[in-house]
């Protein structure tokens, strides 16, 4: 019995300008994702990264082929997948914990059982003591933790990631990498995260998906055979400067290289 949780057959989407011209975003697109893996996608600026993930989330319909959960077929939004985005979009109004609560209003379930789930995912996060404070009281890092515990407190089977860490200095970014890593260990979702840069979609993954410029297609998945749990180490090492060569090298042989 297959062990994928996402399979994605034939995916096509196309979109139509205000002033009538098509344009082709993704074109036959093949993958699956397993249960409990962590997959990532890169490629360069406008090759349909965003789009493929909308589309998992159910945010934008496809123009043709196959998305399914468990070979039942995604049709709109769903309660198993929870989406971090490029930024927070916290609401400045409300707490820490009144912004993580927002998708159990929205589905109206049970705010008793899930305010303690919140709570728990924020002590995860290392943000315990922090549920009455408001957004601008938090660091940009901080503001993007508080992103992710939301995706996760309804306690989705998917968790989708779009740029996460993209308007984060450096240093940052790095660190937030490692807690992503700890995060995912500790929660066991089954996470999908795309982005323009190679060493952070090596350092993330079990696999990486390799896009072509638009339309995007998938020209390469690699597998990455890394030893986990990773440390910052871990990108000084032969096997990883490999595979971040071969990405690399795949760009440049298509005029296109990203960071």
């Amino acid at each position: 019995m297959s062990n994928d949780l996402i399979t994605v057959k034939g995916l096509e989407k196309t979109y139509r300008t205000r002033e009538g011209t098509r344009i082709h975003a993704l074109s036959n697109v093949d993958f699956a994702v397993r249960e409990g893996e962590f997959v990532t996608v890169v490629g360069p600026s406008g090759c349909g990264k965003s789009t493929l993930l909308k589309i998992l989330a159910g945010i934008l319909r496809r123009s043709a082929g196959i998305v399914q959960m468990r070979g039942q077929g995604l049709e709109g939004p769903s309660r198993e997948v929870g989406v971090v985005f490029q930024a927070p979009v916290l609401l400045p109004w409300r707490t820490v914990l009144e912004n993580v609560m927002l998708p159990v209003e929205i589905q109206r379930r049970d705010r008793t059982r899930f305010r303690e789930e919140a709570l728990r995912y924020l002590k995860m996060v290392g943000l315990e003591g922090f549920a009455d404070k408001y957004p601008n009281e938090l660091s940009g890092g901080m503001q993007q933790r508080v992103g992710i515990t939301r995706a996760l407190v309804h306690d989705p089977s998917l968790l989708l990631m779009d740029e996460p860490f993209g308007a984060l200095d450096a240093m940052t970014r790095e660190m937030m990498n490692l807690e992503l890593l700890r995060i995912w260990t500790e929660s066991r979702k089954t996470a999908l995260l795309v982005t323009h840069s190679i060493p952070e979609a090596v350092f993330l993954a079990d696999r990486v998906i390799v896009m072509s410029p638009r339309p995007g297609r998938i020209s390469e998945i690699l597998e990455v055979d890394l030893p986990r749990p990773r440390t910052l180490e871990v990108i000084n090492s032969p096997a990883f400067g490999r595979l971040v060569s071969a990405i690399r090298a795949h760009f440049q042989s298509l005029g296109t290289l990203d960071a």
